[in-house]
């Protein structure tokens, strides 16, 4: 579902990627371990730096690399309403779903936040649902059951922590990023061939960035730069690096040379790293609830998009 979006990107005429298809897995192996730590770097970056601020300075600076690279290229700035998909995508893809993501794991487990966000496809097919005259295939119906069935198992141990204004809050900037991220999804791949998908994801992150940093700052909730430890901004550097720049990347080169099926297996890996990793790392729990739970949402996931990919 979300792979097919990007998948039609990737296909465009400006693409400037070439190379081969074993590279394209040790692509694919590089997305499926360093994204699924970016969930952990932003737990990490929120201690230090208010979400916003956190998202707007990586979007901001990953941004810059993208217009200055593509800027090389001899690539030109949109023109007139050439700019409205741009703006429109910045803000579901990268501040509504970015920003609160990353807003999200300051109260909830990086794992809980990963798995959260790999039921995007869930709402994607949700979403056309109600916006097209279109019979869902049983396939689909099962994994819809199933996914959002393993999120009602994860929450089960968390009924308590509903309680907690702090938890209630992460869960709805969680779902809310997951929503405005399929949203996107569907939204681009509308528009992926009206404009310079790869220059308008460096757009994107500048906007967003510059917008999310603002407004941090006009509503107090940012820090002094200066006051940012180093945690902070290895943190930030990390998500910068790994998760905006070198994965996506990686992502683009590999579903360029795999079949969309096998580049979205990190769809399903991610959460895994991202669950485990902070166990080890953040003390997070890892109960037989999150593990039965999440297991079954990412095969529910797994079924919705293989119900579909055939239909491709």
């Amino acid at each position: 579902m979300i792979d097919k979006t990007i998948n039609t990107i990737v296909t465009h005429k400006f693409s400037p990627f070439k190379g081969t298809r074993g590279k394209a897995y040790l692509a694919l192996a590089f997305i499926c371990f360093f994204w699924g730590t970016t969930w952990l770097a932003s737990k990490q970056g929120v201690i230090y730096v208010h979400p916003l601020q956190l998202a707007g300075i990586r979007q901001f600076v990953g941004g810059i690399l993208y217009i200055l690279f593509f800027l090389n290229q001899g690539f030109s700035f949109p023109k007139g309403k050439d700019w409205l998909p741009i703006i429109t995508m910045s803000l579901l893809n990268f501040i509504l779903s970015n920003g609160l993501s990353t807003w999200g794991v300051k109260y909830i487990s990086a794992g809980l936040g990963s798995i959260i966000g790999a039921i995007i496809p869930l709402w994607i097919v949700l979403i056309g649902l109600f916006s097209k005259n279109e019979k869902i295939k049983t396939k689909a119906v099962i994994g819809l059951l199933l996914g959002f069935g393993g999120i009602c198992v994860i929450f089960f141990e968390h009924l308590l922590d509903f309680l907690n204004a702090d938890f209630r809050f992460g869960i709805f900037l969680s779902l809310t990023a997951s929503l405005a991220w399929a949203w996107g999804s569907i939204y681009t791949k509308k528009q992926a061939k009206n404009f310079n998908p790869y220059f308008g994801v460096g757009l994107q992150m500048l906007m967003s960035g510059l917008v999310m940093y603002s407004i941090s700052g006009f509503t107090g909730l940012s820090v002094p730069l200066s006051s940012i430890p180093w945690q902070g901004w290895a943190a930030i550097a990390y998500l910068i690096l790994f998760g905006s720049i070198l994965s996506f990347i990686a992502y683009i080169y590999a579903l360029q040379h795999l079949p969309t099926s096998q580049a979205s297996i990190y769809a399903y890996i991610n959460p895994i790293v991202a669950v485990v990793l902070g166990a080890m790392l953040f003390d997070e729990k890892l109960t037989s609830f999150i593990v039965v739970g999440g297991a079954i949402t990412l095969y529910g996931v797994y079924l919705v998009n293989n119900s579909y990919s055939k239909k491709e």
